[in-house]
C-alpha cells in the first residue's frame, strides 16, 4: 500500500488513521451532525474519517484512481505506472462488460462512491457530451475531486458532492442514464436500500454498473463461511470500516 513512500511521508496519515480522536477533526464532526439520528451514523462517520485521513496518501501512491486494477493472468506488473494503467483498464473493461457502448452514449452519469473523481473524469473523457455527478461521504474527497476537475478543465462537466448514497434527495430520482459504483457497495450497511436507491435514480432504459467486494459462494452443504474466513473478514471490516458481511 505504501510502496514508493518514505516513513516520513506515510507517518502523518497513518497516525491520523490509528489515532483519529487525538486531533480535532471538524470535517468528521460536520459529517456526524449531518447524519443526525441515523442508526448507522457511527459507521458512516468512520468511513468519512477513514477516507479524509488516507486519500491524500493513496493519491501519492496510486494517483487519482483509488480502486483495484484489471490484470492479465501470467503478466508481470512491476512498476507503479503499470498498476495505474491496470486501474484505468478496470474502468474500460467494466464498461465493455456492462455493454454501455451498445446503446446511446450516456448523457447524465452518477458515480456513487466517487473517491477523488478518477473514474468520473475518465468516463467524462470517453463520453464527450456527458455530465457527471460524483458522491462520497468524505468532504476531503469531494473537495479534492472538484479541484482536480478544475485543474484539468472538466469542472463544467464533473461535479462532486458530499452525499449519503442511502439517503439520496428526491431530485436524484430518475435523473441518470448511467449509474456507476466501483468498490463502494461493500461500505453500505443496508444493501437492499442501496440497490433500491440506485434503481430510483436511474432513468427508464438506463444502466446501473455495480462492482463490489463479495465473499465466495457458499457450497450446497454450507450455512456460513468457515471460522478463519469469518475472522479474516472481521479484520478487513475493522480496517476498512465495512459493515458485517
Amino acid at each position: 500500500l505504501f510502496l514508493g513512500l518514505s516513513w516520513q511521508q506515510a507517518r502523518p496519515a497513518l497516525l491520523r488513521q490509528l489515532h483519529p480522536r487525538r486531533e480535532k477533526n471538524s470535517v468528521r464532526d460536520a459529517v456526524s451532525v449531518s447524519l443526525g439520528k441515523d442508526p448507522d451514523a457511527k459507521l458512516k462517520s468512520g468511513i468519512a474519517g477513514f477516507y479524509d485521513g488516507l486519500s491524500e496518501l493513496w493519491e501519492d501512491v496510486w494517483g487519482e484512481h483509488l480502486h483495484h486494477g484489471y490484470y492479465d493472468t501470467g503478466k508481470k506488473y512491476t512498476t507503479i505506472e503499470a498498476h495505474k494503467d491496470a486501474q484505468i483498464r478496470m474502468i474500460d473493461e467494466t464498461l465493455r462488460w456492462a455493454g454501455v457502448d451498445e446503446g446511446p452514449q450516456p448523457k447524465k452519469i452518477l458515480d456513487v462512491g466517487c473517491g477523488i473523481g478518477g473514474a468520473s473524469r475518465h468516463i467524462a473523457h470517453l463520453y464527450k457530451s456527458s455530465q457527471v455527478t460524483g458522491i462520497t461521504l468524505s468532504p476531503y474527497q469531494a473537495s479534492r475531486a472538484n479541484n482536480i476537475s478544475l485543474d484539468t478543465g472538466l469542472a463544467e462537466r464533473c461535479n462532486f458532492l458530499v452525499q449519503d448514497a442511502l439517503a439520496l434527495p428526491a431530485d436524484f430520482a430518475q435523473q441518470y442514464d448511467l449509474i456507476w459504483s466501483l468498490e463502494s457497495g461493500e461500505h453500505m450497511p443496508n444493501k437492499p436500500r442501496f440497490v433500491e436507491n440506485l434503481i430510483s435514480a436511474c432513468k427508464a432504459g438506463g444502466r446501473i454498473v455495480l462492482v463490489t467486494w463479495c465473499h465466495r459462494d457458499l457450497k450446497e452443504q454450507e450455512k456460513r463461511l468457515r471460522f478463519y474466513e469469518r475472522f479474516l473478514l472481521y479484520i478487513i471490516n475493522r480496517c476498512y470500516y465495512l459493515p458485517p458481511w
